[in-house]
Formats: structure tokens, sequence, C-alpha cells
């Protein structure tokens, strides 16, 4: 069995803040994820729901697909997802149905989190399956990423208002 330190756990967050630094550079919302399996990638993405006009483009939901298309499974057991952001009720019932062992995300997420904020989807103990999970792994860089997106959008807005 694995064990995770905070380092590791780390290290495997600056991977999905590169994801989710990707997604922002397609004009997406800088969200990115990856599933890791031991030590191994085993899938990634950033959000594409602009891109792929597709509401379920999420970076979990990307990053959660190839990692099954990877292990040729929908079941992942033994993998860790790792998310820039508090994952939303889709993304965590997807990691649940997956049967992920462990969810570790930076920031939470008061209008959509699901795993700890709005919901307790990862852990409830109604569905069939429960994850361990870990918040809080660089939840600041996370968290500055979607501040700065958010407020240059803004400024863009405001200032195309202006004649």
């Amino acid at each position: 069995m694995m064990v995770f330190t905070a380092e590791l756990d780390a290290q495997f967050m600056l991977v999905a803040l590169e994801e989710a630094r990707l997604a922002e550079a397609a004009r997406e919302v800088p969200v990115g994820a990856v599933v890791v399996k031991g030590e191994t990638i085993v899938g990634r993405g950033g959000n594409r729901m602009i891109s792929q006009h597709d509401p379920t483009a999420h970076a979990e939901m990307v990053a959660l697909r190839e990692a099954s298309l990877a292990l040729r499974n929908t079941r992942l057991p033994g993998c860790t997802l790792y998310a820039t952001v508090e994952p939303c009720a889709m993304c965590a019932g997807a990691a649940v149905l997956a049967r992920i062992d462990r969810l570790v995300y930076g920031c939470n997420d008061p209008k959509a989190g699901a795993v700890r904020t709005l919901f307790r989807l990862a852990d409830d103990l109604r569905l069939n399956h429960r994850m361990a999970i870990t918040s809080g792994v660089l939840a600041e860089e996370s968290a500055a990423l979607l501040r700065e997106f958010f407020q240059q959008k803004r400024i863009a807005a405001d200032t195309s208002t202006i004649k």
C-alpha cells in the first residue's frame, strides 16, 4: 500500500496546478486535476467545458476519463484524485462511482463544493463507497489562480463597457 506524505501530495498538486494554468491559457476557468496510481500519473486534465462545448468537461472528469482509459477500467481502486478546487457534485459523484481511494484538493468552493462545503458526497455513509479526503493542499496557490482569473474577467468586462 502506498504511503502518501505531505511532500508527495504537494508534488502531485503542483502537476494539477500546471493543468489549471493550461486550462487558463485556453481561456477556461483555471481548474486542474490528476489521477495517480502508486506514484504514476494515469490521468490528467484541466477544464475544457468551453472548448469542448461540454458541461461535463470539468478537470476532474477529464482526468478520471483519461485514467479509466489508461487502466482500461471504469473502477479506479488504488488511485488518488488530486484537484486544485473542491469538486462539485458531478465530479465528487464520479469519483465515488470510480471507487477512488483518496481525494486531495486545494481550496474550498463555497458556491459548488460537494466534498466539505455544501455537501459531503465523498464520505456520505448512505453511498456504497467512501474515500479518504485531504483538503487544503496548496490551497492559496489554487485560490489565487481563480481570484486572478475572475479579476481579469471583471476588468475586461468593465473596460468593454467604457465608451
